[in-house]
Formats: structure tokens, C-alpha cells, sequence
């Protein structure tokens, strides 16, 4: 037990970050719906006032479900309604909250259930059971899912008692897969009862199980209603198998191609995923420990089943049933290990004995219709028990020593249909009296409360339903008796001569009625074959349609023979040699029903009941919605008024002391902050002090008894208001005294901090003078060394001269190539030092300018560098030019005519510039466009090419020394009627001669001259330009003929 205890504080000190945050959590929590009634409604009915009150009790359920509250509270026993949506209350960390935690600390859950039980059990070492009840689809399946994760999560972890623990787990899914079916209420209804034993060790962990089933539904293997479906596991099978699984079977997937699985006519729902579903059966029977041979057994039965259903007969001349060649008959010889024509024989064929022989009848095509179904039932409800025996035996624990156990019972709720069968009278005979062992465990917990703490008993008024459950069940006289007494006659019995039969011996009975017995009124509800009893939930009517039929449940014994004779290991288990073939017929179904009720009983009886009722809100299964004709019907026929009614005999309320003084402590001041007395002299005092009247409330032993409601608001009412005064007392306080001590902490550290921090300025300020005494003592012998050679008296100096001068140096760099007189004067003892920086200063500026030159700026250089060759230091203009960048032309190809274009296109154009030219004859000014093109130059006046100057033809081009922009183009002119030399004026002289130089590759043929220039007019006639400096630029033709170029004198640069 230590280790237990261990366990859960462990566990519960991870939950919790620290005990503010538990006590906030708990605060917050505990029994918060009694502040918060009037929005949320109570989540325990027995502090409801009005507690006789159906509608009272349905709207606090419709206030919590509507803010998704939906678990509430009867005492022990939990409420739970479907959502029908996913809600985020399953968490792990909701699983950690709900983990050791007082039943009533925190809001209603199935978690806070489930725990209660678990700690109970293991603290008083006995048995208990978990009662999970409901109508179809309101969510009991789900709810022992719950459990068992909790338990799952919560129980001592191994690596075996995890493999327990996961078999418990994936046994679920197994038997949903082979029990479970759609129905017209339910996509995942469960059509068998399943009572679950987990067992536990000392310590608390889960070590083994065992699973019973009851009544499993097999009707439904051959025959289902509109709108439902067979078992989930005969289209998992077809729409999730594996191919080559399915070519074995001889299945194909087509779930339309099965007689068996169409009548529903719903072989696809779209809520259910038959292929996820399949996978988790094949993995859940693989960790189970079912071995390959088994699971291929396994399905060949399940295919089997579907090729029997399949089986079609026909009429001979006689009228016998004959099977012609069916493949079924096939596929069923091969998957059930039996010779077809044994198979043939058997089903259709009946062995009669007659006194020592044995003689073969025969079956019509209707005998043998219902023959062959009645073997697909049997061998598919044989093959369940097999299965659930088979989990039993992995889940079996080996260990004798003691154990506890938790039963989980999940059982079939009251069903009322349109139209009700044999089916539903079980399972509602089933609810009857599980609903007499409620009343009887609950008045019995009841009674023993109030008898261990001493307050006195006081009868209680409900309804015993004995009276129905011995009409069902009496010896002779009962239904039951009656039917399996028609089954067993000789003679033609029928249904309808059992519905004689009954109304002759039930005649009168206040909870039995028919068409026949019913007054006028009732009897224009009720058909001629139907019977109505009124159950303690509400009146039901059966339809005795198939009632002995299906009571008697008969398999012909040749039948049983030839299943005997299979080689399928799980058949011939299920059809065992050794089982008994006498002429005394079986028990009948509802016998057998009757007497596993009676071995349920006895089990529950032996064990502690905890109770969780599920309902479901409507039947559309919506979101949100609360229908509350629906919950009003579940909430009668679940008896939940009946169990309120119990619970509130007498007093609504019960704690014990010590929980009851820790709440309410606050509202005396004797018993707040600390009480030193015990518990029960504490509790007294305090509802002494409360005003609470001797009949409002008993003291027992252990716990304080309230008897009404009201009382109880009351004074959590008063505990609201006081709390919040309390609090803020609370708060003023803790701040003084926090605030203090922050104080006197704060004084403390600053007093320390002070003397700590003026030592260490003044241990600093010492060592920094001594320091800073003997560098200034090196200091100056250095200086005063600085001229002899490096010794260890002058080496700090000089290193400091060296560092300063470096400094100082990278602080003042020259910023270009050209910038040669901003080098810092160094040192004596860095002068060779600074010629290598500067050099590699200069030669890393150089290097960098280099690599940031562009392509285009390259050849810019390269043509101020042709300039440069030719006229620097030789004309007077020329420094001006340096600055002005060279373009590749001065004249764009869309100021040149177009005519001028078609004519020297083809040459490439390289250059153009506008030019003023002279007139060799009289020198007037004439504007025109100078063009390069690759092979010559043209003068172009608009439209018109004036010259063409082949490159080979020019001679050379003069220029004068001055600041003028005269050029004159020397041309070789032989022939008389061809033009002389050019005289131009450009004002991109330098940039037209640069250009011309490249594009005709004549650098040397540009000839700078002073004074005069010649130039032939023509063969036989010179002219002159006269070239000289002046005030201002004229151009003129002077006396003497000559043209007359007087240039301003140029500035110097």
C-alpha cells in the first residue's frame, strides 16, 4: 500500500507545478457550480430543491449540456449525455487533474468516477463494479473506453503490465469489430452485453481481465432491418481485406455481391471507415496473441458465412430443396475443410430416427432456407463465444495470490422500437432487473451510511418493479415459462397460440395487455398479434411474430454432425465431438438468457456498485440540441427520479467533518484561521454560530448530515461574500509582511553592497596610482634614452612611439594616389618602416583603383591616354579637356538624314560630330556634320554628303599650338575636279582627333604646328591659316588673303 500511496503522490506532484497552484485549482473548482447555479445549473442533483421534480431535474440537465457540462452528478452515481461533438476533456493532463482527488474536489467526470473507484478499491481491498447503462447511441460504448484509458494511464507501469495493459485496451476494439452494428439509432451499436473483470495486484496494478458476454443479437447475421447494417466485421472484411486475403476467401469487394449484407440497404455509412477499421482489428488481434493459423480460421469462418448466405435452392418435381452446382458450395467445402457433397447432403436433408433407424427427410426450399441460416447463426455465435474465450486467455493471469477487481458492465439499454421482438423483450426483461439489483444496492448503501454514523432510518416510497420481473420470470406461470413450455410441446405450436396462451394465464395482470384483454380505446393501438407490458420505464409492445423461433434457436442434429467433421481448427472447437447429442432438446434462449441474469446478479451482488447512466440528447444525433421529450423518457426509464428520490431521503447534503470545517471555517470566528479542537467539536461550533435549526441538520459519527438544499446555499452564499473579505484582509496582511521583509532584505544587501563596493574602489584606485607611478618612472627614462640603441630602458618608449605613430598614421591615410604629401613625417625610428608602408600603401590604392576600373572606363583612359600622347605639353587648350569624359558620338543616328543613313550605313558609323566649315574660296562658315565611318570620313550638310575622305587619301591633320579649335584634313588630290583639304572648326577638337586616330589607325598623322598652316585648295592652288594669340577669339580673313585664327591666350593650369 506504501507503494501505492507512493505512486499517486508522485504522480500527483507532477499534475501540480506547486501547492499555490493546487489550492487555486481546488478553490476555483470545488463546488463552483453552487456559485454559478444559475447559468450552469448543479452538478449534484441532490442539492436540487425541487428534487421531486421531473422538469426541475431536466432543465439543470439542459442548462449544462448547453455549456458543454455533461456530466452531473447523483451522489455517487454519474449522468453522462452525448455531445455528439469531440470535446477537449480527455486529455493526459485532465487524466493527472482527476488522478487521487477527493470525488466532489472538482466539476463531475467520469475520470473523477473511475478514480474513486480505483482508490477505494485499493484502500478497503475489496470488489467493485462499474454499471454502465443507456439507450442505443448514447455513448456507453465510449464510456468504458474512458475507463479503461484512465486505468490504462493511471495503474503502476511495466513491460509486462504494459502488455496487460494493452491487450485490455485492444480487446475493445475486437469485440466492437465481431458485436458491434449499425442500427437506426447507433452507427456503432453494441448488439451483445459485456461484463469485464480488470484485475489488480496489491499495488494497485492491472495484472489480468475477464470478459462475459450475453445474448448476442445473431438474428442479425441473416436478417436486418432498413436502415441497419450485420456486424461491423463482415465489411471490414470485404471493403478492408487484402487482395490476395480475398482471392483466398473467394470474396470479391463488393459488399452487394452478399445476400447477407444487403437487406439493410445501407452497406455504406459514412460515419464508418471500414479499411482504418480493419487495420486496428488485424493489429489488435496480432498484440492479443492470436497466432496466423487462428486468424486465417478466423476468417475463413467470417467468408464462410457470407458464401452461405449466398446459397440459393431450388424445387425438384417433388418439391424438395436441390443444390445445383453452386460455387458457394465450393468455397464453403474449402474454407470449412468439409466435402461439398457432405455439405449438400446436410443442408438439405434432415436425419429422422425412427425407433432404431435412421432415416433422411427431405427439406422443402423454405425448411432448408431456414436450416441454412440457422447454421450461419450458430456457426457465427459459436465462433464469438470462441473469440471472447480466446481473449480471456490472453488476458488470464497466472499468478494465484489474491486480486481486487473492477467490473466494467456494459450492457444493452431499454429499447423501444416501431416494432418490437423477441430481441427487445430480452433486453428490456434484462433492464428489469437490473433495475431491482439498483434500487436494492442503492437502499441498501443508503441504509448502512445512516446506520455507521448513527442518524436514524427513515423508509423511503418507490417503485419496486418485483411485480414485472416476476411476470416475466415466475416458475410455471411467467413469460418466459410459457414460451419455452410452446416451444417444447408436441403439436403445431405457433406464435400466436402462445399469445392465446398468455392471455389465458396473464388475463387481469395490471402490467400485461392485448388486443383481446385491452378496453376499446386501447385496443385501436395494439395489432391482433401483439402483447404491451408496462415496464417500470413506460409501456413497450412486442410483436409475437418469431418469438418461438427465435426462443428456440434449433440447429438440426445431422447438421452438427457435418460441422463436426471440419478441418477448420476454430469450428471444430466450436462443435466439439464430445458435446452432448441426446433427443432431449437444449435450453431454449430466454432460459438460457434467465439464467445468466441470475449468475450476473449473484456476481454484482458480491461487489461494490458505482453506477454511470448515459443518455443521449436527441435522435438526430446533432450537436447542441436537447430534446426534451427524449431525455424525459431516458430519465424514467434509467429510474434516475427513483434514485434521487433515494438519495434525498432524509438529507440532501453529507461531508465529513474535517472537509466541512476546511470550507467553511472562515464564516466563525472561533473556528478560523486554526482550529485546535477536533473536527466534529469544530463543525458544531460552526453551525451553532451559522444559525442552522436542530431539524436542518444531523451530526453523525464521521460527517455532518443537511438535510435541505436551501441550508447548504445559504451558506456557501455567505462563504462567497466572506471569502472575497477575506481575501482582501488576507492580501493587506501578506503585503505588509511581504513588503517588510522586502524591505529589511533590501536594507541588509544595500549596507553589504556598499562596504563590499567602496573596499574594491579603493584597493583599485591604490593599485591603479602604483601602476600608473611606475609606467610615467619608464616613461621618462625612456625619453631620455630615446636616441641610444634599443635597450630595456628605452624599448617600452620606443614601442609606445612605434604604436602611436601607427596609430596616428591609420587615422590619417591618404585618401587618393595623387594625394603624395599627406604622409605623416615619422620618427627617426620609423623612417624605413614608413617608406615600405607608403610604398605598399600607394601600391594597395593603386591595386584598388585598378580593380574598380570598368570596362567602359577603361577605354575612356586608353583614349585620354592616345590624347594625352599627342597633345599634352604641345597645344595651349588642352588641360581643359582632361576633365571632360569622351563620348562615343556627338550625333545620334536620328539627327543624320535618312538618305545620308542609306548611303554610308553599310560602312558603320563610329563617330560623329557638328563642324563649322570654311570655304577654301573666301572662307565663309559653312555647318556640317563631320562623320566617321570604318573605311572614311564624310562632311554632310543635311540631306546631302558634301566629302567623302578616304582614310588612304588623308595625308595628315594639322592643328595649331593655341588654344584654338581649328583642324585642317590633309587630302591627296591628283586630279583637278576632286576637292582639296578641309578647314574645320570643332569645339570637340581633341575628342574628334582621338577618335579619328583609332578609327582610321593613324596615331602619328595629327602634326601640331605654329604660326601658318598651307593647305591645297586644289592641284595647283594653296591657302593659308594664319594661327597667333590675341585678347579674344576672332576668326578673319586678313589683307593679305590668308585666313586670319587670333585665339584667346589660355590660362595656366
Amino acid at each position: 500500500m506504501a507503494l501505492v500511496h507512493k505512486h499517486y503522490r508522485q504522480r500527483r506532484a507532477l499534475s501540480f507545478k506547486s501547492l499555490e497552484e493546487r489550492c487555486n485549482r481546488i478553490l476555483r473548482n470545488m463546488e463552483g457550480s453552487l456559485t454559478a447555479r444559475d447559468r450552469v445549473g448543479i452538478q449534484d442533483f441532490v442539492l436540487l430543491d425541487a428534487y421531486t421534480s421531473e422538469s426541475a431535474f431536466l432543465d439543470n440537465l439542459r442548462k449544462r449540456f448547453h455549456e458543454n457540462l455533461i456530466y452531473t452528478y447523483i451522489g455517487t452515481l454519474l449522468v453522462s449525455v452525448n455531445p455528439y461533438k469531440e470535446l477537449d476533456i480527455y486529455s493526459k493532463k485532465q487524466m493527472d487533474i482527476y488522478m487521487g482527488v477527493n470525488f466532489f474536489e472538482l466539476p463531475p467526470h467520469i475520470y473523477a468516477l473511475a478514480d474513486n473507484v480505483y482508490r477505494t478499491m485499493l484502500s478497503e481491498f475489496n470488489h467493485h463494479f462499474i454499471l454502465i447503462s443507456g439507450e442505443s447511441g448514447a455513448g456507453k460504448t465510449e464510456a468504458s473506453k474512458k475507463i479503461l484509458q484512465f486505468y490504462a494511464v493511471s495503474c503502476p507501469s511495466t513491460k509486462l503490465l504494459d502488455n496487460v495493459r494493452d491487450r485490455l485496451l485492444l480487446s475493445n476494439p475486437v469485440l466492437e469489430a465481431f458485436g458491434n452494428a449499425k442500427t437506426l439509432k447507433n452507427d456503432n451499436s453494441s448488439r451483445f452485453g459485456k461484463y469485464m473483470d480488470i484485475q489488480f495486484d496489491h499495488q494497485g496494478a492491472a495484472v489480468g481481465g475477464h470478459i462475459l458476454s450475453y445474448l448476442l443479437e445473431k438474428s442479425r447475421v441473416v436478417h436486418q432491418n432498413h436502415g441497419e447494417r450485420n456486424f461491423h466485421i463482415f465489411y471490414q472484411l470485404v471493403e478492408g481485406g487484402e487482395e490476395d486475403l480475398l482471392r483466398w476467401l473467394g470474396l470479391q469487394r463488393n459488399c452487394q455481391l452478399y445476400s447477407y449484407l444487403v437487406q439493410g440497404d445501407c452497406a455504406k455509412v459514412s460515419s464508418i471507415n471500414d479499411k482504418t477499421d480493419w487495420k486496428t482489428v488485424r493489429k489488435a488481434l496480432d498484440v492479443i496473441d492470436f497466432s496466423e493459423s487462428n486468424i486465417e480460421n478466423l476468417f475463413g469462418i467470417i467468408a464462410s458465412v457470407l458464401h452461405l448466405g449466398n446459397v440459393k435452392f431450388e424445387a425438384d418435381h417433388k418439391g424438395y430443396a436441390v443444390l445445383n452446382n453452386s460455387p458457394e458450395i465450393h468455397w464453403l467445402s474449402k474454407l470449412l475443410g468439409i466435402p461439398a457433397q457432405v455439405l449438400q447432403k446436410g443442408l438439405t436433408h434432415r436425419k429422422i430416427e425412427a425407433k432404431t433407424e435412421e432415416v433422411l427427410s427431405p427439406f422443402t426450399v423454405e425448411h432448408a432456407v431456414y436450416a441454412r441460416d440457422a447454421l450461419a447463426k450458430a456457426i457465427y455465435g459459436r465462433t464469438f463465444t470462441w473469440l471472447v474465450n480466446k481473449i480471456n486467455e490472453s488476458l488470464a493471469n497466472k499468478d494465484s495470490s489474491r486480486k481486487t477487481v473492477i467490473g466494467l458492465l456494459d450492457i444493452y439499454g431499454f429499447e423501444v422500437f416501431h416494432v418490437n421482438s423477441f430481441e427487445q423483450f430480452c433486453i428490456n426483461y434484462c433492464n428489469e432487473k437490473l433495475q431491482q439489483l439498483f434500487i436494492e444496492l442503492t437502499l441498501k448503501s443508503e441504509q448502512e451510511e445512516y446506520e455507521m454514523e448513527g442518524i436514524e432510518w427513515e423508509p423511503v416510497p418507490y417503485f419496486n418493479n418485483k411485480i414485472i420481473c416476476d411476470l416475466v420470470e415466475e416458475k410455471y406461470r411467467g413469460i418466459i415459462s410459457i414460451l419455452d413450455e410452446e416451444c417444447l410441446r408436441p403439436g403445431e405450436a405457433t406464435d400466436l397460440t402462445f399469445l392465446e396462451k398468455l392471455e389465458r394465464t396473464m388475463g387481469g395482470h395490471p402490467h400485461f395487455v392485448t388486443h383481446k384483454l385491452a378496453d376499446q380505446k386501447t385496443r385501436k393501438t395494439l395489432e391482433r398479434g401483439d402483447f404491451r407490458l408496462l415496464h417500470y420505464a413506460g409501456e413497450v409492445t412486442y410483436c409475437v411474430v418469431g418469438f418461438l423461433d427465435k426462443n428456440n434457436d434449433l440447429l438440426y442434429r445431422n447438421i452438427k454432425e457435418v460441422m463436426r467433421q471440419s478441418k477448420n481448427a476454430i469450428v471444430k472447437h466450436c462443435f466439439p465431438s464430445s458435446e452432448p447429442d441426446t433427443k432431449r432438446r437444449p435450453e431454449t434462449v430466454a432460459t438460457q438468457f434467465k439464467a445468466s441474469l441470475v449468475g450476473l446478479a449473484e456476481i454484482l451482488m458480491a461487489k461494490e456498485p458505482w453506477y454511470v447512466r448515459c443518455l443521449k440528447p436527441n435522435d438526430g444525433k446533432q450537436p447542441g440540441r436537447f430534446d426534451d421529450v427524449l431525455v424525459r423518457h431516458q430519465v424514467k426509464y434509467l429510474g434516475l427520479m427513483e434514485h434521487l428520490r433515494v438519495r434525498r431521503a432524509g438529507f440532501a447534503y453529507r461531508r465529513r467533518y474535517e472537509v466541512f470545517l476546511q470550507r467553511y471555517k472562515p464564516l466563525c470566528p472561533d473556528t478560523w484561521p486554526n482550529w485546535k479542537g477536533t473536527a466534529a467539536e469544530g463543525v458544531e461550533l460552526l453551525v451553532k454560530h451559522l444559525g442552522y435549526k436542530p431539524n436542518e441538520y444531523k451530526l453523525g459519527r464521521t460527517k455532518i448530515f443537511i438535510r435541505h438544499p436551501r441550508t447548504l446555499f445559504a451558506t456557501e452564499d455567505a462563504f462567497e461574500i466572506c471569502k472575497h473579505e477575506l481575501a482582501t484582509r488576507i492580501q493587506a496582511k501578506y503585503k505588509g509582511y511581504r513588503e517588510k521583509g522586502n524591505f529589511l532584505k533590501q536594507k541588509e544587501a544595500a549596507t553589504k553592497i556598499e562596504n563590499c563596493w567602496r573596499g574594491l574602489k579603493a584597493r583599485k584606485e591604490r593599485e591603479k596610482r602604483a601602476w600608473a607611478v611606475k609606467v610615467i618612472k619608464r616613461f621618462i627614462k625612456g625619453f631620455m634614452t630615446r636616441n641610444q640603441p634599443a635597450c630595456l630602458d628605452n624599448s617600452e618608449y620606443l614601442a609606445f612611439v612605434r604604436q602611436n605613430y601607427l596609430t596616428r598614421l591609420k587615422d590619417n591615410l591618404p585618401k587618393s594616389v595623387l594625394d603624395q604629401n599627406t604622409w605623416l613625417t615619422p620618427p627617426p625610428i620609423m623612417q624605413e618602416t614608413s617608406q615600405l608602408l607608403k610604398a605598399l600603401y600607394t601600391r594597395h590604392m593603386v591595386r584598388k583603383y585598378v580593380r574598380g576600373v570598368t570596362p567602359q572606363k577603361k577605354m575612356q583612359l586608353q583614349l585620354k591616354g592616345l590624347t594625352s600622347s599627342m597633345f599634352k605639353g604641345r597645344k595651349e587648350n588642352y588641360p581643359y579637356s582632361v576633365c571632360r569624359p569622351f563620348l562615343d558620338t556627338r550625333i545620334s543616328e536620328e539627327d543624320i538624314h535618312v538618305k545620308v543613313l542609306q548611303t554610308i550605313r553599310h560602312e558603320r558609323i563610329k563617330y560623329g560630330a557638328p563642324v563649322v566649315k570654311y570655304d577654301r574660296n573666301g572662307f565663309r562658315t559653312r555647318f556640317r556634320q563631320l562623320i566617321f565611318t570604318q573605311t572614311a570620313a564624310y562632311l554632310v550638310e543635311e540631306a546631302k554628303v558634301k566629302q567623302r575622305v578616304e582614310y588612304n587619301a588623308l595625308k595628315g591633320v594639322s592643328v595649331s599650338n593655341l588654344s584654338d579649335n581649328f583642324l585642317i584634313l590633309h587630302v591627296t588630290c591628283e586630279d583637278i575636279k576632286k576637292k582639296g583639304d578641309l578647314v574645320l572648326q570643332c569645339d570637340f577638337l581633341f575628342e574628334a582627333l582621338t577618335k579619328l586616330c583609332v578609327v582610321a589607325n593613324k596615331q602619328n598623322c595629327i602634326k601640331v604646328v605654329q604660326g601658318s598652316v598651307r593647305f591645297d585648295i586644289q592641284p595647283g592652288r594653296e591657302g593659308f591659316v594664319d594661327f597667333k594669340s590675341g585678347q579674344e577669339f576672332m576668326v578673319y580673313r586678313a589683307k593679305n588673303g590668308h585666313l586670319m585664327v587670333e585665339s584667346k591666350k589660355a590660362k595656366s593650369r
